[in-house]
């Protein structure tokens, strides 16, 4: 009987160190300790919960959940040109689709960060004025300024190379 205690108090003890090393790896709660992956995400669907069609988690101003929430893809290929992100972008945020110019605008720049570096100089920041453009886009659209976030976008679309 006192060997069958034992046994169910280190079960437990177990048990609640598991849960406890998951949460400290910064899983949410119901994620998947063995993936990680939370209720709702179908992994390499790029379906995922939450899901939101505004823009969010760009900046501290407004970023409300540590888990940034899938956004809707902007109506372009996923090797579309730069170009292309960015007047999906401008399409997106006249149309008041937040959260779709946010997605495009991420795009954009990471496809602007796209470059050929030497060997062991990949940590390197880009000295791409463009992908500094991107990035004030989309701070003006964290702080909200849709009008400010379309004119950047026309600045970036009017740069030479664009």
């Amino acid at each position: 009987m006192q060997i069958m205690r034992r046994v169910m108090a280190a079960v437990v003890l177990l048990m609640a160190s598991a849960a406890s090393a998951a949460r400290a790896q910064g899983l949410p709660p119901g994620a998947s300790t063995d993936t990680g992956a939370r209720p709702g995400n179908e992994i390499g669907t790029g379906a995922s919960l939450p899901l939101s069609d505004r823009a969010s988690n760009i900046g501290p101003d407004d970023t409300r959940s540590s888990i940034a929430p899938n956004l809707p893809s902007p109506p372009v290929g996923e090797d579309a040109p730069v170009q292309a992100y960015l007047q999906a972008a401008r399409f997106a945020l006249i149309a008041g689709r937040t959260g779709e110019a946010q997605q495009a605008l991420e795009m954009a720049q990471t496809r602007a960060l796209d470059r050929s570096v030497p060997l062991f100089q990949t940590s390197a920041p880009s000295r791409n004025p463009l992908v500094d453009k991107i990035g004030q886009a989309r701070a003006a659209l964290g702080a909200r300024d849709r009008g400010r976030a379309v004119q950047i976008i026309d600045e970036a679309l009017a740069q030479p190379g664009q």
